[in-house]
C-alpha cells in the first residue's frame, strides 16, 4: 500500500511480515518509498517493512530535508523533519498495529542522515538504526542517553563524503550507543560487503 493518509502525512508503503519487528526504510536522494523494499526483503526476511518517501524535493528528486550544498544542510528543516518522522513512526505503529518498541531504521545516504537525526532528537522512537553512508549532518547535535541502543554505521573508503562522517563515531559512543562502525573498500554506492554486514547485524541481537 502506498498511502498518504491525513493522519500519517507521509507517503509510505507497508509490507507486513510474519515477525513483530519492523524495518523503517529510508531512501537516499532521488529514491522513493519503493527504492529499498527489495533490499529490506533480502536483509531481514520476515520482518514488517515500513518504507517512507522524503517530503523535500531537490530539482524534482525526493529527499528528507533541504540542503544548500552537498554538505551544507538546512538545520531548522532537518530538525523539523526528523521530529516529524519520529511522530510518523509512532502514528504508523498505532495505525497499523505494529510494535512501537521494535522499529529499527535502515537508511541509505540522505535516509541514513534523517534516521540518525530522529534517533538522537527523539530517543525511544527507534530501537536501533543501520546507517549506510551517513555523515554528521547535525551542526548542534543533542546529547541524549543512548545506552544500549544498537547502531550500525558503514562508510566507504572512497566515498567523497567520508571526511564529513569523522565525528559520527565519537559522538555516538559518547552517548553510550552500542555502535558497530566500519569503513569498507567501497565508494558511496553500496557493495556486497555492506549487504552481508548489514544482514548479519539486523539478525543479531533482536
Amino acid at each position: 500500500m502506498t498511502t498518504p493518509t491525513p493522519d500519517l502525512k507521509w507517503i509510505h508503503h507497508l509490507e507486513r511480515g510474519a515477525q513483530d519487528r519492523t524495518l523503517l526504510l529510508l531512501h537516499g536522494t532521488g529514491g522513493d518509498e519503493r527504492s529499498l523494499l527489495d533490499l529490506g526483503r533480502r536483509l531481514a526476511p520476515g520482518v514488517n517493512l515500513l518504507s517512507v518517501r522524503g517530503r523535500s524535493l531537490e530539482e524534482g528528486f525526493p529527499r528528507f530535508f533541504r540542503r544548500f550544498s552537498a554538505v551544507q544542510y538546512d538545520q531548522p528543516h532537518l530538525n523539523a523533519e526528523a521530529d516529524a518522522l519520529a511522530d510518523f513512526v509512532g502514528a504508523a505503529a498505532a495505525h497499523y498495529g505494529l510494535d512501537p518498541a521494535a522499529v529499527t531504521a535502515l537508511g541509505y545516504s540522505n535516509g541514513a542522515n534523517i534516521a540518525l537525526a530522529a534517533l538522537v532528537r527523539r530517543p525511544g522512537t527507534l530501537a536501533g538504526a543501520a546507517l549506510l553512508r551517513p555523515v554528521m549532518a547535525l551542526e548542534h547535535p543533542p546529547q541524549p542517553d543512548l545506552s544500549g541502543v544498537r547502531v550500525l554505521a558503514l562508510h566507504g573508503a572512497h566515498d567523497p563524503f567520508l571526511p564529513h562522517a569523522a565525528a559520527l563515531g565519537p559522538y555516538l559512543r559518547g552517548l553510550g550507543a552500542d555502535l558497530t562502525e566500519q569503513t569498507l573498500n567501497a565508494g558511496h554506492e553500496l557493495s556486497p560487503q555492506d549487504l552481508g554486514l548489514t544482514a548479519a547485524w539486523l539478525n543479531t541481537g533482536n
